[in-house]
Parts: C-alpha cells; structure tokens; sequence
C-alpha cells in the first residue's frame, strides 16, 4: 500500500474527449494506473508521472484538484481486497470511494482508495 497522487478532473461530454486526453498522457510518456470516469464527466485517474501529469494538463487548461490516496495492488481473485479493508477498518479509517485499474485474472490489480486523510491512514494501518 502507498500513498500517491490523484488527479480530479472535469472531461466535455463529448465523443474523443477521454480519447484526446489519453493522447496527451501517451505523448508525455505517462502511464495511467487507474481511472474512474462518471457520467457527468468527472474524472479520476492515478498516474505513474504526477509531476509530468500536471503539467501536461495545465498546459492544456485543464482544471486541476490533487488529492493523495491510497494505492495497493491487490490480488484478483475472489477476496483479494477484503484483508486490506479489513485492516483500514480496523484502524478507524473510512474509505470514501474507490476505483481501480485491472489486470487479467491471477495475476494483481491496483485498487484506489480515497480517504480523508491517505497519509495518517497509512500511518494508522501501519503502512506509512
């Protein structure tokens, strides 16, 4: 489990727009590890780069909210995420919303946790 940075973002509700801004990321070389995408076009996504990732979207106007979450990679199988959340919860920590970035199956998903406060919840499940 780690603490990493989360980009929050607002898309047009129009054909490309994920495309277009996938586009960018690929041109600077960044990686997406996982993405969430709603219907009213807010988008979350986790980055390999952040540094880069920012800059990237403010060059083109992008509204940006940063925000730390938790990462962990996760084995995908059935109940592969349960002991992480039941460690979360065991030290007081609610998990507000999560997302993830798949793998194939057997092999490790990276689950995105967000919570009030990703730092002292790492150091609160022991993990900081």
């Amino acid at each position: 489990m780690a603490v990493d940075t989360e980009f929050s973002l607002r898309l047009p509700n129009s054909p490309g727009a994920l495309a277009d801004l996938c586009s960018v990321l690929a041109g600077e070389h960044i990686n997406i590890v996982a993405l969430s995408l709603e219907p009213a076009g807010h988008l979350k996504l986790v980055v390999d780069n952040p540094v880069r990732t920012d800059g990237a979207l403010r060059e083109r106007r992008h509204k940006v909210v940063r925000r730390d979450v938790l990462t962990v990679a996760v084995p995908h199988h059935a109940g592969g995420l349960a002991p992480v959340l039941r460690l979360l919860a065991d030290a007081g920590v609610n998990v507000e919303y999560a997302y993830c970035g798949g793998g194939a199956p057997g092999t490790h998903a990276t689950v995105v946790l967000g919570v009030d406060d990703a730092m002292r919840a790492a150091a609160a499940a022991g993990i900081g």
